[in-house]
């Protein structure tokens, strides 16, 4: 089965709330499929729908060749799904909470499990420790440890590196990309746009809608957008572009990026300053960021 989620027209309403509104997805077998879009967009929704925590108004589909409406209790017990805030048991141990989870999807010979996830993920030493006086990226280890106690075919990961450390960060994507060597299918949620460069497909959603999706570079291109750096005194000037329609400016630290797919109207805004000598402008390759911010900007008309 190499099309692990497929859907069609995918709709929740929480009364005059359209959370998710008419989404088409496909994801194949080992992608790692980034999810993402401002709070509120419907990308929670989205996920909990395709688990099966939710039923969707209207819309059809398939997750790991089960139906996302009828046959949701299914799904539930091939999918690992982790929520955005620590939903373990705060007051059990580590290898308590493991315990519980394998039990709970009925692990065959789940203590040599819990011994080969405990190993995978460096908690043997903590086994004993209880949840609540882990750290942030002890905690997500254990999570996601929890996730895959019984050998899922996909996980669902909802924002599970907010608000722990670069490293943690970095510890965390280095496991879903041997995860995904291995042929397991992930789609997971992020804020970073670091994390999305990781991902090799994205979508983006924005007031419940899939604006785009695709490989970062596809998304790039169709957009066709053109990018100028800006650097130097850019604070005064920041302001002065930002009034010019048709063109997006963002700051990246002490610089500028001027986006638009219109590079004359770049061009154009930009003269008045080339001349500056604390000024300094050069075209760069547009980033998925660039591509993102111009995307659901509201001076792109």
């Amino acid at each position: 089965m190499d099309d692990i989620i497929t859907v069609s027209g995918l709709t929740k309403d929480f009364g005059d709330l359209k959370a998710v509104d008419n989404i088409d997805l496909k994801v194949r077998k080992s992608d790692v499929f980034g999810f993402l879009g401002p709070n509120g967009s419907g990308k929670t929704t989205t996920i909990r729908m395709l688990c099966g925590l939710l039923t969707p108004d209207s819309g059809s589909g398939q997750c790991l060749g089960y139906d996302i409406v009828k046959e949701s209790s299914e799904i539930k017990k091939h999918v690992g799904y982790m929520p955005q805030y620590f939903s373990l048991y705060k007051d059990l141990s580590v290898i308590e909470n493991l315990r519980f989870v394998a039990k709970l999807y009925k692990v065959e010979n789940y203590e040599d499990r819990i011994k080969e996830v405990m190993g995978d993920f460096g908690l043997t030493s903590r086994m004993g420790q209880i949840a609540s006086n882990l750290s942030g990226g002890w905690k997500q280890k254990l999570t996601l440890a929890a996730c895959l106690v019984h050998n899922p075919a996909l996980l669902l990961l909802d924002e599970p590196t907010a608000g722990i450390d670069p490293r943690s960060r970095r510890d965390f994507w280095d496991i879903i990309y041997d995860l995904s060597k291995d042929g397991l299918t992930t789609l997971v949620t992020t804020h970073y746009m670091d994390e999305a460069q990781r991902c090799n497909k994205l979508g983006y959603i924005s007031f419940g809608k899939l604006l785009i999706e695709g490989t970062e570079q596809k998304i790039i291109d169709s957009l066709d957008l053109k990018t100028y750096l800006v650097t130097g005194n850019v604070v005064d000037i920041s302001i002065e572009l930002r009034s010019v329609i048709g063109i997006d400016v963002v700051a990246f630290g002490l610089s500028l990026h001027v986006s638009s797919p219109y590079e004359e109207k770049i061009i154009t805004a930009l003269r008045p300053y080339a001349s500056k000598k604390d000024i300094c402008i050069s075209k760069i390759d547009s980033s998925i960021e660039d591509a993102f911010i111009y995307m659901v900007g509201d001076n792109n008309d």
